[in-house]
Parts: C-alpha cells; structure tokens; sequence
C-alpha cells in the first residue's frame, strides 16, 4: 500500500501557480513546493507539469532544478518524473558509474510487472536514443553480462497460474548447480529471467522446503565475486521485494554516513506502491519507526519531503 497522501479533488492549474510563486522572486518557498507535490500522485504530477507549461511556456522540471539544488534537488526531481521515465534515469545514471550499481538494474527488472518494465526501455530509448540492453551490455562483462542483458530483456507471464511439477524439477536444477557452485551456469540464468515470479516463488519454496534453507543462504561464496553479488539481489527481488526494499532502506541509514541516493530511490519508488508494507516491515525488523531512522539521518527540506512521501509530516 501507498504511503502518500493525496487529497480527493486537485486544482492542476492552482498547483502550477503556487509553483510558480514558490520560484519567484528572491528565494525559492521550499515548503510551498513540498505541500504542493509531496501530496500529489503520478499523474497529478504530469498534469501540472503540462499546466505549467502550458501557462508559462517553461519547463516546470528545469525550472526546479535551477531553483533547488543538493540531495533535496534530486529527490524532487526524482519524484516529478513518470515512473517508467525515473526509472530509465536511475538505471542510466546507474549503468554509467565509474562502477555501475548493478543491483539497481535488477531492482529495476526484476520488482516492476512486465508492462512497466517494458515502459521503462520505452522510456530509455526516448531519452537517450539507445537501448537499455545494449547499454547494459556495453557496460558489463562475462556472466553478469548475460544474467542482467536477460533481466532487462525479459516480459514474464504475470498471471497466478503455476506448474508444481515445474517448480520440483527446477528446484532440484537450482540445488545441483549451487551445490557445485556452479552460479553462473546457463540453467539458472533461464530460469530467473524468463520464469513468472509467482513460478518463481513455488520453485524458491520447494528448494527451502527440500533442503531446510533458502536458495540465497546457499549462495555464499567470495564476497568480491561481481556475478555472486548480482545473483543474491536477483533472488531477493524476484522472491520478497518488500523484504528486499527493507534491507536496502536499513543498509542507507545504517552505514556510516547515509547513502541518500538509495534512501530517496526506494522512498521515491515505492511510496505509491508498496511503501506502508516496507515501513511496517523496517518496523519489525529494527524496531524503530522508518520515519524516525529517516528523520534522524536526513534534515532540512530534503527530510521533509521524504517524511511527507512517507506519510508523515515532519
């Protein structure tokens, strides 16, 4: 469930005119533009941003960026976008890093539905004129190459149908393979990429119900080995998201300083989702509400537009 708040009726236009007045003049109203967008859905935030332009003749996602500036500037601009046009910017600042974040492509492919995932290479094509799988390939290498090229690739069933005698046999494929440590074998790249995830979920279910332990907890190996490492998120995504999304929100805020750019990722995300399932998750697991962790780690504007998506004011 969602954790945004967002009121019955909307007046685009008035949205458009009290962004306009907060960009206005000497300073910039911060607060003004939190009430205003922090409070409004995806395609609210497209029907202002048309309003806007229309009414001013200006961009309203420029104008923001040369108003707002640091971790606050981009978690606004992270929000206003269309989901599917977030997403190819978090996977192409992702795949362009000195070392790419390759656990954001398979959060990317493997917890969106087959048609948002197909959206989200839409989307990349537009704005940057490439494929998101040549990208992805032309920065990769060897196995993880060939595991992360068929996630982005892949347009799973979405139904609830499973095949029992199909998830027993590819448990059984998934053990032996493991068990000869043999990760990057073609087997378990076919399986994860082209499997539904409710078909996925039967077959992670028999291997624990057969061997006495998750697939991930037998995945241990060299903690340096780049395809061991995209693998383990892999299952994780495919298998629990919410649980996934919790570890990442708890790894941001615990390290030693916060890693604001997985904070507002999973914040920005999964607030019209599944954010209230992650934050009652997070609550259980460290016992301490996800809002306070947040608050306690974050300030100024930048903290209270995380804490409005979270669904608290600050």
């Amino acid at each position: 469930m969602a954790t945004i708040d967002v009121p019955e009726q909307v007046s685009v236009l008035a949205d458009a005119e009290a962004l306009r007045k907060a960009c206005k003049g000497w300073g910039t109203d911060e607060k003004a533009i939190i009430s205003v967008l922090g409070h409004r859905n995806a395609v609210q935030r497209k029907q202002i941003r048309l309003a806007y332009e229309d009414l001013y003749q200006e961009d309203l996602i420029k104008r923001l960026e040369s108003e707002l500036s640091g971790d606050f500037e981009k978690a606004v601009y992270r929000w206003i976008l269309d989901p599917a046009d977030r997403d190819a910017v978090l996977a192409n600042v992702a795949i362009k890093k000195l070392s790419p974040d390759h656990h954001v492509i398979v959060e990317i492919s493997c917890t969106r539905s087959p048609e948002e995932l197909l959206a989200v290479r839409r989307a990349y094509q537009a704005r940057y004129k490439h494929s998101l799988e040549e990208d992805v390939a032309a920065h990769t290498k060897g196995d993880t190459r060939k595991l992360l090229v068929a996630l982005v690739s892949a347009f799973r069933f979405d139904g609830e149908e499973i095949d029992t005698r199909v998830a027993n046999s590819e448990a059984k494929i998934l053990h032996e393979t493991v068990k000869d440590k043999e990760f990057n074998h073609e087997e378990i790249i076919r399986i994860l990429s082209t499997r539904s995830k409710m078909q996925l979920m039967a077959t992670f279910n028999r291997y624990r119900d057969d061997h006495g332990t998750t697939i991930t907890k037998n995945l241990e190996g060299d903690s340096g080995d780049e395809f061991l490492k995209t693998l383990r998120p892999t299952i994780r995504c495919l298998n629990d998201p919410k649980k996934y999304f919790e570890k990442v929100l708890r790894n941001s805020i615990r390290r030693v300083g916060t890693d604001e750019d997985a904070l507002t990722r999973v914040i920005v995300t999964r607030a019209e989702k599944d954010l209230k399932d992650v934050k009652e998750l997070y609550y259980k697991r460290n016992s301490v509400p996800l809002d306070q962790a947040v608050a306690k780690d974050t300030t100024g504007d930048y903290k209270a537009l995380l804490l409005t998506l979270l669904g608290k004011e600050d």
